[in-house]
């Protein structure tokens, strides 16, 4: 019942210093878990515009600190807030480079940037084309619910479990809904390794409603909802040295 892909060995430095006007700036680029490089892009670049992505892999037998080094020093990706706010002004586009163990990201907003001309074949809008990493599906789109069930049309990050890996999970719970016992299921269900986003909970309650459907038709327990992981940590993305 692995979740998501495969998660390659861990390699890499969390952060990449560089002086301006005298000052020590650190950009930080390297996450440490897939909560973290899902939470930064969902949480932090997705509601600043960063809505154009192109995914990549470092290839094998290169090293990944080289191929950070190399996009963020191409792209112009190390700079301040202040030069980010001037680019934005100007009508030109700013960049974000994230990477988790061997899968790196770049992200940028609206305007122009050689990103546009040099990546066009490979670039995606995550408002049309989720980006899928180690089982989510990351996408930013309008609607959703406000918590007194009125309609909300802004845009927000939308983060779920992706199609394939849902479907894998619904058909394994499924499967053994009456092969296994009450408390078996409860904590096949409460040890999944899910950040619990709004998308999520509700797939989690789906399985478990199809879950105890099943159950109930035979005469067997239900189980309760507090059995899943409903509650989203927040993480720290990066190395807690990158300061």
């Amino acid at each position: 019942m692995a979740f998501g892909e495969p998660v390659p060995k861990k390699t890499g430095t969390p952060f990449f210093p560089s002086l301006q006007l005298g000052v020590l700036r650190v950009y930080r680029a390297v996450t440490t878990s897939v909560e973290g490089f899902i939470q930064q892009i969902a949480c932090c670049y997705l509601r600043h515009g960063y809505w154009f992505y192109v995914k990549g892999v470092v290839p094998s037998g290169k090293s990944p600190d080289a191929i950070d080094r190399k996009l963020i020093q191409k792209y112009g990706i190390d700079v301040s807030e202040s030069t980010r706010a001037r680019r934005k002004k100007a009508g030109r586009s700013n960049l974000q480079y994230i990477r988790h163990e061997s899968v790196f990201v770049l992200m940028a907003t609206k305007g122009e940037h050689r990103f546009f001309e040099e990546e066009a074949n490979r670039i995606r809008d995550i408002r049309r084309v989720p980006l899928r990493y180690a089982g989510y599906s990351i996408s930013y789109k309008p609607g959703g619910r406000k918590k007194d069930g009125s309609r909300d049309d802004k845009w927000h990050a939308h983060v779920a479990i992706d199609r394939e890996q849902y479907l894998d999970l619904r058909a394994w719970f499924t499967d053994r809904a009456l092969r296994e016992s009450q408390e078996k299921l409860a904590l096949a269900f409460y040890q999944l390794p899910l950040s619990p986003y709004a998308p999520v909970r509700r797939q989690l309650l789906m399985m478990l409603r199809e879950v105890n459907r099943i159950r109930k038709t035979a005469g067997k327990r239900q189980l309760p909802c507090d059995i899943l992981p409903l509650r989203r940590r927040v993480v720290q993305p990066f190395a807690s040295d990158a300061r």
